[in-house]
């Protein structure tokens, strides 16, 4: 059992796998009698909800987790709740921490204890680290605007999840996300389909999920109706996070300052004064950094100019941002690089979709064109689409379907040099706190 599972407790225990062994047959055809104990009724739904399959469930402290994880468990599966504590923000109201904050760990806590099920804290910081941590900074020093929670479920919510699934025998892992998947027995693929609350959706962050991933997560909000319905039923199940508000930041920089300040203490070379021009090439003024922008932007210009102004390009070879008019900011076209592809093994033909280039963007239509590169794309909207921006994502959909998605391609000749950024992930390491789990059995 690798050292950094363990229970963040001061009676620390490791897990016991063999524990969540897979009972005798035998006990599956156990009936009830007349007088039988309330043990007795137990040991037969523990039996009952182990032939259902135990999933690993991610527990946040949120209330979308702790629904899932009741819903769960009243659907007969047997649930171990485990919250990956990944990097310790804090806040000064407890209830309004992260996903990462102490509160959230004892929210999770609380919650587990409730249902009856188990809780394990799982410390993933150096995986953030070297991954999400690592990308972020890396895209902002190559003039791009990465998107986190894309990352994060790529490498930790879904991938380490799943490893550890593993390690503990267990059949699935599920999460509070609003998303749905379905097998399509035609194709023989598993498909992510979008929520049924097309508000709450969430499956434009989901798009990277393998098949194999898809094949063992449960995602047991895909259904509701609404988040007042999920809060609804957070209230009727007894749950203290029923009225717990929803996580608005970025998970690691939660604090005053936001990710301006968190890039400005990790990777203040980003931050450096440079031109800002026009797109004919003439110095209009001087910028801050180019952490500090993205296309699309008005603020922070400062510029003199008789029709608004935004940001259309960064040049971090040069130090440099163009800008532009509004009508200068909308395209036709794009690339999408590091492609997954979902509902179909790859891409052979030119394909109609609905394709959406940032969280809260609408879908636009537009074809997608295979390239000679099999993880590269060739986009071309029916009708330009504003500020399309490189290191966003873009998520290709048919109906309720997933297709697949990538990143949008920028410069890649202004590439952040790799050992300045490890310097960043260095100091990112460095300035954190220990997390709870380290303080207790470290």
């Amino acid at each position: 059992m690798p050292p950094d599972f363990r229970w963040c407790h001061p009676l620390a225990v490791q897990l016991d796998p063999l524990h969540y062994a897979r009972v005798p047959s035998s006990l599956y055809q156990v009936q009830p009698a007349t007088g039988t104990t309330a043990s007795a009724h137990r040991v037969e739904f523990n039996a009952m909800a182990r032939k259902r399959g135990t999933v690993l469930m991610a527990m946040s402290g949120g209330v979308d987790s702790s629904v899932a994880a009741a819903l769960l468990q009243q659907r007969g599966y047997e649930v171990i709740g485990v919250t990956m504590q990944i990097w310790q923000e804090s806040h000064p109201d407890p209830r309004y921490g992260g996903c990462c904050s102490l509160g959230a760990v004892e929210d999770a806590r609380r919650v587990a204890r409730h249902l009856g099920i188990p809780h394990y804290v799982l410390n993933f910081r150096r995986l953030f680290a070297d991954t999400v941590i690592r990308d972020f900074v890396q895209e902002y020093r190559s003039g791009r605007t990465p998107n986190p929670c894309v990352q994060c479920n790529r490498f930790v919510k879904f991938d380490a999840l799943l490893k550890k699934a593993d390690e503990l025998g267990c059949d699935y892992i599920a999460t509070g996300h609003y998303a749905r998947v379905r097998f399509h027995p035609r194709t023989g693929r598993w498909n992510l389909l979008r929520a049924r609350d097309k508000q709450k959706d969430q499956s434009y962050v989901l798009y990277m999920l393998t098949q194999e991933q898809l094949r063992r997560v449960l995602f047991p909000l895909g259904t509701i109706s609404s988040k007042e319905e999920t809060r609804r039923l957070a209230a009727a199940m007894g749950l203290w996070t029923a009225s717990k508000p929803d996580s608005q930041e970025i998970c690691f920089v939660a604090h005053a300052g936001g990710y301006h300040q968190f890039l400005r203490e990790v990777t203040p070379e980003a931050f450096q004064p440079g031109e800002i021009r026009d797109v004919h090439g003439r110095v209009l003024g001087t910028h801050h950094g180019i952490a500090l922008y993205t296309v699309g932007q008005r603020r922070r210009l400062n510029l003199f100019s008789s029709v608004p102004l935004y940001v259309l390009r960064i040049l971090p070879e040069e130090n440099a941002i163009v800008v532009g008019t509004e009508e200068q900011l909308y395209e036709r076209e794009m690339i999408v690089e590091q492609m997954t592809w979902s509902s179909l093994p790859t891409l052979e033909k030119p394909l109609k979709v609905m394709a959406k280039i940032r969280y809260n963007a609408s879908p636009a239509p537009a074809w997608v064109y295979p390239t000679d590169t099999p993880d590269t794309a060739r986009v071309v909207f029916d009708q330009p689409v504003r500020a399309i921006t490189p290191g966003q994502i873009a998520v290709f959909y048919r109906g309720e379907t997933v297709v697949g998605g990538g990143t949008i391609r920028g410069s890649r000749s202004g590439a952040a040099d790799p050992n300045a950024t490890e310097q960043a992930v260095q100091r990112a390491l460095r300035a954190v706190p220990p997390l709870s789990c380290e303080a207790m059995v470290g």
